[in-house]
This record gives structure tokens, C-alpha cells and sequence, in this order.
């Protein structure tokens, strides 16, 4: 059974990555029309995402990469920029 939930329900839901990397928390969810366009995510100190975003305490991402929303939300993790380590070990795959 499919479960509604409201808008204001998703604020302050934790959001991680579906690598399973913790980003951070929801803070606001912008609707234009009758759609939600997109979350404004207040990243985490403590993520890896935090350290490659320089000082932006949060990031906007576009709904359509909102995975799966339930006691967490899950977001693509295309949304964080890729580091040295990975793009190297990619090269090698």
C-alpha cells in the first residue's frame, strides 16, 4: 500500500546517498505549481560531501534524484562530485 506523506513531514529527515554515505539533513522543500521541484539540503559537518562543497552549508538538489523517501531519504549519489580516488580506481575498472 502506497503511503502519503506530507510536506512538511519530509523537513528534518536525515538524507544519505544510495552508496550509503550520510549527507546531511532536508531543511526546506521547494514546490512550484503543484510538484516539488526540489529539497535544500543542509549538509552534515561531518560528511565527505561538506569538505568537497569548500563552506556551503548546503546544497539544492533536483527532486527527480530523491530515490526513496521513508524514515531517511535516499538520493542519487551522482550528486556529489567524485573525488581523486575514485576517478582513479574508475580509469582502472
Amino acid at each position: 500500500m502506497l503511503k502519503l506523506r506530507r510536506v512538511t513531514e519530509l523537513v528534518g529527515l536525515k538524507v544519505y546517498t544510495d552508496a550509503g554515505e550520510f549527507v546531511g539533513e532536508i531543511e526546506e522543500v521547494n514546490i512550484v505549481g503543484n510538484k516539488v521541484e526540489s529539497c535544500k539540503i543542509k549538509v552534515a559537518k561531518s560528511s565527505r560531501l561538506a569538505m568537497q562543497l569548500g563552506g556551503a552549508k548546503g546544497i539544492i538538489i533536483p527532486y527527480k534524484l530523491v530515490k526513496s523517501i521513508s524514515d531517511v531519504v535516499i538520493i542519487s549519489k551522482s550528486i556529489a562530485p567524485a573525488s581523486e580516488e575514485e576517478t582513479i580506481e574508475q580509469e582502472f575498472q
